[in-house]
């Protein structure tokens, strides 16, 4: 079997069409001993599909207040990635930390075996499992429902972006109240290519493997101005989009797809959304992820706490 694709480090498309992930560094879940200032456990959304996530619990001492509740999808093109790999795990238990907030981080079911739009199904459900569960799992009984944030990555974001939409559209997670989004480096694209994208040039293999995530996770027969690629393609309504949550879009500014981004910021803007647009200037994609501990990582925690806390 030969490599005819692949993500260095993560993916490899074979001649059979099969697609093999590459190891990655995992932390499995503290199972309630603390540490660094909270702990983890994993948990089954839906043991039929299979899907699964961990929760992030903070640390709290001398106080019984509710706390915020962030459910977090992962990124990795739709096709790799999990809430196991270290740097999610360490980023996450310390936005908990920082936030003081209990995190969900979905481990939602993966493209190409599962194509589009199986990630925003699961990802759906989870919310469903959350209003659920709160009353019955003891890790969940300091959550406040009335405080739910969405975020995510990369893929994550896009999944934040089209589950909030489906909220809106179906509203039947009525117990579950979303405040704001969290939407960190969202992977989005089109038939027409960006300004960036048309002249590539040495970043021309970046755009490769980005062609790759979407030809893996695009339903059969789609291509990118499938609504949930192309965020322009979305059919709301002007009273739908008033009650899109407010949004704050963090951008990297090495990111090969800060322009593409941008411009989400600005056409969630155009419909009337409460947005901001937030920058880290000289770092990569999925940063946080990456180098989880760094200054850079400390200060977009800080951030992402000042939008949670200002509901």
């Amino acid at each position: 079997m030969s490599v005819v694709a692949e993500i260095p480090g993560y993916l490899q498309l074979l001649s059979d069409g099969s697609v093999k992930r590459l190891q990655q560094q995992t932390s499995p879940a503290s199972n309630g001993s603390s540490s660094n200032g909270y702990k983890s456990k994993d948990v089954i959304i839906n043991s039929t599909k299979p899907t699964s996530a961990r929760i992030f619990l903070p640390d709290i001492l001398g106080s019984s207040s509710l706390l915020p509740v962030i459910v977090y999808f992962h990124g990795g093109g739709f096709c790799v990635g999990s809430t196991t790999w270290l740097g999610y795990h360490t980023f996450l238990g310390d936005l908990a930390v920082a936030s003081q907030s209990i995190v969900l981080s979905v481990d939602y079911r993966l493209a190409p075996e599962n194509r589009l739009p199986i990630a925003y199904d699961d990802c759906y459900s989870s919310l469903e499992w959350l209003s659920r569960q709160v009353s019955s799992e003891p890790w969940l009984e300091r959550a406040d429902l009335s405080r739910v944030f969405l975020s995510g990555d990369s893929a994550g974001g896009n999944i934040v972006h089209n589950v909030a939409l489906r909220t809106i559209q179906e509203q039947s997670c009525d117990q579950v109240k979303i405040k704001g989004l969290l939407i960190i480096h969202p992977f989005f694209g089109s038939e027409e290519r960006t300004e960036k994208e048309r002249a590539s040039g040495g970043e021309a293999e970046v755009l490769t493997w980005l062609d790759l995530f979407w030809k893996l996770s695009l339903p059969e027969g789609s291509n990118c101005d499938y609504s949930g690629c192309n965020f322009a393609m979305a059919e709301l309504s002007r009273a739908e989009w008033s009650r899109f949550p407010p949004a704050v879009v963090y951008v990297a500014g090495l990111d090969f797809s800060k322009e593409r981004q941008v411009t989400y910021a600005a056409f969630l803007e155009k419909k009337g959304v409460e947005v901001k647009l937030v920058e880290s200037e000289g770092e990569i994609h999925a940063y946080h992820m990456l180098h989880p501990e760094s200054e850079a990582t400390r200060l977009l925690q800080k951030q992402m706490s000042e939008f949670i806390h200002s509901f």
